[in-house]
């Protein structure tokens, strides 16, 4: 791995860390300024506004620009936003609003960081798929370690301390990923197409992932996931407190067994890419999902379904491997921006969507329907997706994007065909 990688690596950890102290700390702030539900999913839903309004905007412009310095950018932005709210909770003029502009504004710093992240990363790797997956596997984890296990507890402690506490400790993690992000190497830009309007290359960027059969088989499985997922996550605390008298306590249990699920797949997703190839290994991760979903359905008591949210989660971790890894190797680097963006834009809309299909269905059947429900839709999009993304579109698709004389894919090299179809 390049030198600069283990830079780029303890970055995203360190700022991992102060979202999840947000993470945690934001809405214990809102609750202690309101009880009203409707101002509590307020600064909840702001978070996700940047990315579902300006998400392929977002990708068009961090393809215009040096990707460091994008990133470097946005994280200095972000600790200087969080010194506002920090200074309202000390001087006591802390509000909702004030609450979800933070939440928006934050968010639209990560969709920058990430978009820029993403694009940067192939670069850094030469856009070696091996390296690449290594990468993206040492990258989710650190983030569901800190995001997920280590910044909620501490947002919650630092919170005792203060208001303004939790706030502070997250802006000095941005400076100081700031401040190494500033010191990775300096990388060629490819400057899209200079003569052409922001928005003709934001459509640019959504029609080479629409027109681009593998690309928009990855696309698929996060969107048609975030429906079954969000549908299970608005109904889980219920069916979790009425159908296997969870306690509060041991719902965060039962969701750390989903983190922790996470973590292994993570560290397993190249090992499977080496054994049943890129998307051999995607086309089981996603079925793995959705039998995972079926069973914590059908789960009798706690035990039962924690270990079916350790399954799936760590069938998620893996695809969340192996999909970035399989678009950072073949999507040209004056594009990486714009097809990142569009596809994770692509993956928010479809969350609210899900969310408000899960209340439907239990309030119209029963708690166990939208599970039920969610599975069935994770095994019909596995079947769908299957030959999108099957190992000889993979395969055809790295052969184009390397460069002449450049090693294949090891997993590819056995399953080479003389012959492979069109991913144009």
């Amino acid at each position: 791995m390049p030198t600069g990688f283990g830079r780029l690596w303890t970055a995203q950890t360190i700022s991992s860390l102060g979202d999840g102290v947000t993470h945690a700390a934001l809405p214990l702030l809102a609750l202690t300024l309101t009880r009203d539900p409707m101002a509590l999913a307020l600064v909840t839903a702001a978070g996700t506004l940047p990315w579902l309004l300006l998400g392929m905007l977002g990708g068009a412009l961090v393809d215009r620009f040096d990707r460091r310095r994008t990133m470097w950018i946005a994280d200095t932005a972000r600790a200087a936003l969080l010194a506002i709210p920090a200074a309202a909770a000390v001087l006591g003029v802390l509000s909702i609003g004030l609450l979800a502009a933070l939440a928006f504004l934050l968010g639209l710093g990560q969709l920058f960081f990430d978009t820029a992240a993403t694009a940067y990363l192939p670069d850094l790797l030469r856009r070696d798929p091996a390296l690449l997956q290594r990468a993206n596997s040492r990258l989710r984890a650190a983030q569901t370690a800190m995001s997920g296990f280590a910044g909620p507890p501490v947002g919650s402690a630092l919170l005792t301390l203060g208001r303004a506490v939790p706030l502070l400790t997250d802006a000095v993690s941005f400076l100081l990923s700031a401040t190494l992000v500033r010191t990775l190497p300096a990388l060629p830009h490819p400057v899209p197409e200079a003569r052409e309007s922001l928005l003709r290359q934001t459509r640019a960027g959504a029609s080479y992932v629409m027109r681009n059969r593998l690309l928009l088989g990855l696309a698929l499985r996060p969107a048609v996931g975030n429906i079954a997922f969000c549908a299970v996550e608005t109904v889980l605390a219920l069916f979790a407190h009425d159908r296997l008298d969870i306690s509060a306590y041991g719902f965060g249990l039962l969701l750390t067994a989903e983190a922790t699920g996470g973590l292994l797949g993570a560290g397993i997703a190249s090992h499977l890419d080496r054994r049943l190839g890129t998307g051999t290994a995607l086309t089981c991760t996603a079925a793995v999902e959705g039998l995972a979903v079926l069973g914590l359905a059908a789960a009798p008591n706690p035990y039962a379904a924690g270990l079916a949210l350790a399954v799936c989660g760590a069938g998620m971790g893996a695809t969340m491997v192996l999909g970035p890894s399989l678009r950072q190797a073949i999507v040209p680097a004056h594009l990486m921006g714009r097809v990142a963006s569009t596809s994770r834009m692509v993956a928010m809309c479809a969350a609210p969507a899900g969310a408000f299909f899960g209340g439907w269905l239990a309030t119209i059947y029963d708690i166990r329907t939208p599970l039920y429900a969610a599975a069935v839709l994770l095994l019909a999009m596995t079947a769908v997706t299957a030959s999108m993304t099957s190992n000889r579109q993979v395969d055809a698709a790295l052969r184009a994007a390397a460069p002449a004389g450049a090693s294949q894919h090891p997993a590819g090299k056995d399953r080479a065909r003389e012959s492979a179809p069109d991913v144009s």
